[in-house]
């Protein structure tokens, strides 16, 4: 079978557990070049997407256990004038998520996770960090995907309790959730606490619910 173009049947696992593993083990196997090429794939997709060229306030996040990487696309948007913000595990929190300014001589440390993010005293001056809702973009990365656009996340349901307020009337971020396409699930179960996402891209592909 060839990973990056046949969708995982989800009916071959009991549980989200177990089918989180497996996307997370497709996701690790690439190879280095596979992953340069999806990279690349991605970015160039994301370049054409109108809510990109819109967007002047944009978080994404720096990949970690095998997850497609968008870095590629700071130096881009930088040209472009916008701000680029990254997310940080809010300390003393219920599992929620700041969003901190984020250039080339921003302190970083590697949070709990051993993930990279702007140092905690860094981002706790409140003129470093955006509110989510105030945000015009938002880049987060996807253990799984359909084609019908529900998704799958880590398990620690960061995104979706910092995001919660986008069910809700108000201003809000365009959601893009990314992927390699080795990721895609003929049908993803949804849970209920899934934020919904405005659009998946993959290095193949846009979906758009």
């Amino acid at each position: 079978m060839n990973l990056l173009i046949d969708a995982l049947s989800a009916d071959a696992f009991s549980s989200r557990r177990e089918l989180r593993q497996e996307l997370r083990r497709r996701r690790r196997a690439l190879s280095p070049l596979q992953r340069q090429q999806a990279d690349r794939a991605l970015c160039q997709r994301l370049k054409q997407l109108p809510e990109v060229h819109r967007a002047r306030r944009v978080a994404l996040y720096l990949p970690n256990d095998g997850e497609i990487d968008p870095r590629p696309l700071i130096a881009w948007l930088d040209r472009r004038g916008v701000r680029i913000y990254l997310p940080v595990l809010k300390p003393l929190s219920d599992n929620s998520l700041w969003f901190v300014h984020y250039h080339p001589g921003t302190p970083m440390r590697r949070n709990r996770f051993g993930i990279p993010e702007p140092h905690t005293r860094h981002g706790a001056h409140r003129a470093r960090r955006m509110q989510a809702w105030a945000l015009d973009l938002i880049l987060l990365p996807l253990v799984g995907f359909d084609d019908l656009g529900q998704r799958m996340g880590m398990g620690g349901g960061f995104y979706d309790r910092s995001l919660a307020f986008t069910q809700r009337p108000g201003p809000r971020p365009t959601l893009i959730g990314l992927a390699h396409d080795c990721q895609r699930v003929d049908r993803l179960p949804a849970a209920p606490w899934d934020v919904p996402l405005d659009a998946i891209v993959s290095d193949t592909r846009v979906v758009r619910p």
